[in-house]
C-alpha cells in the first residue's frame, strides 16, 4: 500500500541517479526539447517568424505535434536554417518520427555538423543498420564536453562488443580520472557488457563493487540479481533482493518482487542486458530516465525514444516515457504508451491503475471505474485497484462510494500496520465530507495511531477538531506538529493560520496566512483567509486586496459571491459574527480549472510504481 503523497515520476526508483541528470544540466548544448504532446497545428500561420513564434509557444505548452508542424513550416521558407532545422529534428525525435528525424538529421549536420542531438541519432541508426565505421565516426563526434565524452566513450564500447572487440570496449570504459558519479555510469556498463561477453567472473567483481555505492538504485538491483541467478547464486541473489525490499518500506518496486519470486522457487534469471543493442538502448534509458526524473524533460523524452528505437517494446523506457506524458497532461498519449508494453510484465496491474488514473484525468470517469473493477475482480483480496477507485471517487466527490471502496480494502487487512493508514485517514476524510463525523474521528484516530507521524492525519483531525469547538488544546498541538514536519506545505501552513482565526487570535493568524498564501499564492481561499486576518487586526485596505486576488483566482462560484459581500461590506463587527465553516473540501478532478484549498493537500493520483 502506499501513501497518498505528491506523485512521482513513474519507475522512479530505477533513476540511475540523480547526480547524472544535474550534470547534463550542466553540460546539455543543445537547447531544451519541449516536453511531448502531440496534437496537429490548430492554425496556419502567415510567415516565417509567425511560423517560428508559433512554434515556440506550441513548444512551451508542451503541443510538440504542433509545435512540429510551425517550425515545419517555417523551415520550409528558410530550408538552410540551422535553429529551425535542429528544433524541428528535436520535435520530431521527441515524438519518435524516424523518418522524418532522418532526413532532417542529415540536412541539419550539412548546416551544424556539431550538432550532438542529430549526430547520435545518426549514430544509432547505423549501429542498428551494422554500419560500425559510420557510426563511431557520429559518436565520436558527440564527445565535445566531459558528458559527450562519458555517452560517446559508453556507445562506443556497446559498438565495440557487436563486433567482438571486447577489449577495445572494456578499455573505453575505463576512465580513471573521471568524477565520481562518472565513474558509477562506467562501471555499471562494465558490469552489463562483461556478462554478455561471457566474462561472468569478472562481471561479479564489477558487481560487487558497485552495489556497495548503488544498492539502493532499482536498475542495478536487478542487473546485479539476475547476474548472480544466471551464474548460480541463487542464495545471494535472493538476500540482495531481501534487502531492496526492506528498504522499500513496503510491497517494493513489482519487478523486485516478481524476481524474488521466480529465483526462490528455483528458476534461473536471464540477463538484465543479454546483447549489444540492449546495452546501447540500455544507455540511452538511463539517461532519458535521469533527466525526466529530475525535470530535463526535454532532452530526456529524446533519449527515451533513442532507447525504444533500438528496443521498441522496452519495458522501462515505455513506462518512463508514459510518466512524462502523464506530467504534461497528455494522457492520451500516455495510455497509448502503455499499452504498447508487452503484457505479461510484473508491471500489468500497475499498468492497469495508471491507465485508469488517466482515464479519469480525462474526465472518462466511468471507463476507468470499469477498468479498475475488472483488475480487482481478478484478485479480490488485492487492496491497490480498491484504493485507486476510491481515490478516483474521493477526487469526483463522490464520497458514498469512495467509502465503499475504501471499506472493501480495509476489509481485506487482516492486522492493520503503519503501511495502511492511508486507507482509514481517505476512508474518515469521505465519512467527513458526508458529515458522519463520529465514524470520520474514528477513521481519522486509527490512522493517527499507525502513523503518529504523518503530517496529512495530524492536520485533518487537528483541524476538525478547532472547527468544531472541541478538543482546542490537543487540535491546535496536532496542526503544530503537522507544521513542524511539513513547514513549506501551504495548505497545512493554512490549517495553522485558521485554527488561530477561529479562536480569534488574529495576529497569530496573519502571521501563519501570510506564510500559507507564500507557499501557494495561486489559491483562492488561501487569500480569501488572509483577507479576512487582515481584516480583523484593522488593516483593512490589505484586506481588500487579498480578496480581490482571492476573486482573480477562480474561487467556487459559492466562495466568489461571499467574497464579492465582503468587498463591499467588510467583515460584520466581530460581536455579530457568525462562526462559518469554511468551503475545505477534498481537490477535485485535475482537468477542471479551479483549485479548491484543502485542510490537507491536493488529492494526488496513487502510482503504484512507488
Amino acid at each position: 500500500m502506499q501513501s497518498i503523497s505528491a506523485r512521482k515520476t513513474v519507475l522512479r526508483a530505477t533513476r540511475s541517479t540523480s547526480w547524472l541528470a544535474l550534470a547534463f544540466f550542466a553540460a546539455l548544448a543543445t537547447p531544451s526539447a519541449a516536453r511531448t504532446g502531440g496534437a496537429d497545428a490548430p492554425f496556419e500561420a502567415k510567415s516565417q517568424l509567425g511560423s517560428y513564434l508559433a512554434g515556440r509557444v506550441a513548444r512551451t505548452d508542451n503541443d510538440i505535434g504542433s509545435a512540429a508542424a510551425f517550425y515545419e513550416a517555417a523551415l520550409a521558407r528558410d530550408p538552410d536554417n540551422a535553429v529551425l532545422l535542429g528544433q524541428t529534428f528535436e520535435m520530431e525525435a521527441t515524438e519518435g518520427n524516424w523518418n522524418e528525424a532522418q532526413v532532417l538529421a542529415q540536412r541539419l549536420l550539412k548546416a551544424s555538423p556539431d550538432h550532438r542531438m542529430a549526430r547520435m541519432f545518426l549514430g544509432l541508426k547505423a549501429f542498428k543498420e551494422g554500419r560500425g565505421a559510420e557510426a563511431e565516426d557520429h559518436f565520436k563526434a558527440t564527445a565535445v564536453n566531459p558528458i559527450g565524452e562519458l555517452t560517446a566513450n559508453v556507445a562506443r564500447a556497446w559498438l565495440k562488443q557487436s563486433e567482438g572487440k571486447t577489449k577495445e570496449a572494456l578499455e573505453l570504459l575505463e576512465q580513471p580520472k573521471q568524477p565520481d558519479w562518472a565513474q558509477r555510469f562506467y562501471r555499471y556498463h562494465k558490469a552489463l557488457l562483461l556478462d554478455v561477453a561471457g566474462k561472468a567472473n569478472e562481471a561479479r567483481a564489477v558487481y560487487d563493487r558497485a552495489y556497495k555505492t548503488d544498492g539502493a538504485v532499482l536498475r542495478s538491483t536487478l542487473a546485479y540479481a539476475q547476474h548472480l541467478s544466471n551464474s548460480g547464486d541463487a542464495r545471494t541473489a535472493i538476500t540482495v533482493l531481501k534487502a531492496n525490499l526492506e528498504r522499500a518500506k513496503g510491497e517494493g518496486h513489482p519487478n523486485v518482487r516478481a524476481l524474488l519470486q521466480q529465483i526462490e522457487a528455483g528458476e534461473v534469471s536471464q540477463l538484465l542486458v543479454s546483447n549489444p543493442g540492449q546495452g546501447m538502448a540500455e544507455l540511452y534509458f538511463g539517461l532519458g530516465e535521469a533527466l525526466t526524473g529530475e525535470g530535463g524533460i526535454g532532452p530526456g523524452a529524446i533519449f527515451l525514444q533513442y532507447a525504444l528505437y533500438l528496443q521498441p517494446r522496452m519495458t522501462f523506457a515505455l513506462a518512463t516515457l508514459a510518466n512524462v506524458y502523464e506530467g504534461t497532461r497528455k494522457y492520451e498519449r500516455a495510455i497509448a504508451a502503455y499499452e504498447r508494453i508487452p503484457k505479461g510484465s510484473p508491471l500489468d496491474q500497475a499498468i492497469e491503475i495508471r491507465k485508469a488514473m488517466n482515464l479519469n484525468s480525462l474526465d472518462r470517469v466511468d471507463e476507468a471505474q470499469r477498468l479498475l473493477e475488472g483488475v480487482a475482480s481478478r484478485d479480490p483480496s488485492d487492496v491497490k485497484p480498491l484504493d485507486a477507485l476510491g481515490t478516483i471517487m474521493r477526487g469526483q466527490k463522490r464520497y458514498e462510494d469512495a467509502v465503499g471502496y475504501y471499506t472493501r480494502a480495509i476489509n481485506q487487512i487482516a492486522k492493520p500496520d503503519a503501511r495502511h493508514w492511508s486507507y482509514f485517514y481517505a476512508r474518515g476524510t469521505s465519512y467527513e465530507r458526508l458529515k458522519k463525523w463520529n465514524l470520520a474521528e474514528a477513521d481519522l484516530q486509527t490512522a493517527l495511531k499507525l502513523a503518529p507521524e504523518q503530517p496529512l492525519v495530524l492536520n485533518y483531525l487537528g483541524y476538525s477538531w478547532i472547527d468544531q469547538g472541541r478538543n482546542l488544546k490537543q487540535g491546535m498541538a496536532l496542526i503544530e506538529k503537522a507544521v513542524k514536519l511539513k513547514p513549506d506545505d501551504g495548505y497545512i501552513v493554512d490549517s495553522l493560520g485558521w485554527a488561530h482565526f477561529r479562536q480569534n487570535n488574529f495576529k497569530e493568524a496573519v502571521k501563519w496566512l501570510e506564510r500559507a498564501v507564500e507557499l501557494r499564492p495561486e489559491d483562492p481561499v488561501l487569500n480569501d483567509h488572509l483577507g479576512d486576518a487582515f481584516w480583523r487586526v484593522g488593516r483593512e485596505r490589505e484586506a481588500r486586496f487579498q480578496w480581490e486576488q482571492a476573486l482573480t483566482l477562480k474561487p467556487e462560484p459559492e466562495d466568489a459571491e461571499k467574497i464579492s459581500r465582503k468587498l463591499k461590506d467588510g467583515l460584520p463587527p466581530l460581536a455579530q459574527a457568525r462562526q462559518v465553516r469554511p468551503t475545505r473540501q477534498v481537490q477535485p478532478n485535475a482537468t477542471q480549472k479551479r483549485n479548491t484549498a484543502v485542510r490537507t493537500q491536493p488529492q494526488q493520483p496513487y502510482n503504484p510504481f512507488q
